[in-house]
C-alpha cells in the first residue's frame, strides 16, 4: 500500500524542528547552570528558524494551511517554555509580571484570531509591524536572559529592560488587534454568538 502522507515542505520541516528543540533547550537549561549559554544558543537557533521558515515558505511558494497553523503554535511553545524557565530561575516579581503579561497576550490574541477566522475576518488581525517588532525584541530579551543567570547583574538587567520593552510592544499590539477586531466582536456579542 502506497504511503498516503504528503511530503513535508522544507519550511514545515523547520517548524517541526523548532518544536523538537523545545524539550532539548529546556532540559539543557534546567540540567546545569554552567550551560545556560547553550540553552540560549538553542533558543536563538529556534528563533532564527522562525524567520527562516516564513521566508522560505514565501520565497519557494510553499505557504500551506498546515504551516500557517503550526508556525504560531511552535512560536508560542518555545516562548512560553522559555518564560516559565526564566520565571522559575529568577523567582522574583520583576520577571514574573512581564512573563504573565506576554503569555496572557498570546492566549488572548490566539483566541481573537480564531474568533476572527470563524467570522471570515482573519485578515483584520494579521501580523502587524508592531507584532513583528514585539517578537524581535522579545526573542533578543529571552536570549540575553537565558544566557545570563540573575546573579550576572549587568546582562541580566539588560535582558530585563529589553523584556519590559517587549511588554510595552505586547500591550500596544494587543490593543491594535483588539481595535481592528472590535466591530466584528461587537456584532458577534449583539447577535448572541458565543
Amino acid at each position: 500500500m502506497a504511503n498516503s502522507l504528503p511530503a513535508l515542505s522544507l519550511p514545515n520541516i523547520l517548524t517541526i524542528s523548532r518544536i523538537a528543540l523545545v524539550p532539548v533547550f529546556a532540559v539543557v537549561y534546567v540540567a546545569t547552570d554552567s550551560y545556560h549559554w547553550v540553552a540560549a544558543l538553542l533558543f536563538a537557533g529556534a528563533a532564527f528558524t522562525d524567520w527562516l521558515d516564513g521566508f522560505l515558505a514565501r520565497k519557494l511558494e510553499q505557504v500551506t494551511p498546515f504551516g500557517a497553523f503550526l508556525d504560531p503554535v511552535a512560536d508560542k511553545l518555545i516562548v512560553v517554555t522559555a518564560l516559565v524557565l526564566l520565571i522559575g530561575s529568577h523567582a522574583n516579581p520583576w520577571m514574573t509580571l512581564p512573563g504573565i503579561i506576554i503569555v496572557g497576550r498570546e492566549i488572548v490574541v490566539s483566541a481573537l484570531r480564531e474568533w476572527m477566522a470563524e467570522m471570515n475576518r482573519r485578515g483584520l488581525v494579521s501580523v502587524s509591524w508592531v507584532g513583528r517588532l514585539k517578537t524581535m525584541v522579545q526573542m533578543v530579551a529571552i536570549i540575553v536572559l537565558l544566557a545570563n543567570p540573575p546573579e550576572m547583574r549587568p546582562w541580566a538587567i539588560v535582558g530585563l529592560v529589553l523584556l519590559y520593552a517587549a511588554v510595552f510592544l505586547t500591550i500596544w499590539s494587543m490593543i491594535t488587534y483588539g481595535r481592528a477586531a472590535w466591530p466584528t466582536l461587537r456584532d458577534g456579542i449583539g447577535n448572541g454568538n458565543g
